[in-house]
């Protein structure tokens, strides 16, 4: 269970060793996921965008907390969005690899009001990272974390049961977990993009070199 100690003692250590991960973007690995295994869903589901019969499918293990997984959110998502997810050509489907406990209070905040709310929940966490992600004492990153959800409409009431959940604590390390065991996943972001392996905040040039040939762009 998280409690607002246990993020307050580890948010330094665990901020710390996540601006030290890896970020540079890197070409594909010459190993393909098994596309059978990579598209079975963790215990909570996943959420996707985008029609199940597109040609081009992009899978994203991100942490919260990083900084690269929000620069990608802010630039090169939307336009991702609208040029190819919106349109049908790709889905897109988000997967939780928390890289600090508070990384999994805020995973944990994004599932609590179910499919619909899991984008516009981590979406505004993402834009607002700054806010709370990297907060100076004397306020907290638990208590600022409240204050952003606020916005999508968490009481304190709810925001604390949300955290207390210990189902959805489990299944979101149980998805980190079998992303790092079974898929190597190593550094956030990482996609996959019809089970080819991409490590780094990839713009979205880097994204439509790989997909266009795909789509016959």
């Amino acid at each position: 269970m998280i409690t607002r100690r246990d993020a307050l003692k580890t948010t330094g250590l665990a901020l710390g060793a996540a601006l030290l991960m890896p970020r540079l973007i890197t070409d594909a690995l010459a190993q393909s996921a098994d596309t059978a295994a990579l598209l079975q869903p963790g215990p909570l589901g996943d959420v996707w965008l985008g029609p199940a019969d597109a040609k081009v499918t992009i899978i994203e293990y991100a942490s919260l907390t990083c900084s690269h997984c929000a620069h990608f959110h802010k630039e090169t998502y939307p336009v991702l969005k609208e040029r190819y997810i919106d349109t049908g050509k790709v889905r897109f489907t988000l997967r939780e690899f928390p890289l600090d406990p508070l990384s999994t209070a805020a995973f944990m905040l994004s599932r609590c009001d179910g499919n619909e709310k899991y984008y516009p929940i981590s979406d505004l966490l993402f834009d607002q990272q700054q806010n709370w992600a990297f907060v100076r004492k004397p306020q907290s990153p638990v208590d600022a974390l409240e204050q952003i959800v606020r916005q999508a409409g968490f009481s304190k009431e709810k925001f604390e049961a949300c955290l207390k959940d210990q189902k959805t604590y489990g299944a979101i390390n149980a998805v980190k977990t079998r992303g790092l065991e079974t898929f190597k996943v190593e550094s956030t972001p990482t996609f996959f993009i019809n089970g080819t392996k991409y490590s780094g905040a990839l713009s979205i040039e880097e994204i439509e070199k790989i997909i266009k040939p795909i789509l016959g762009a």
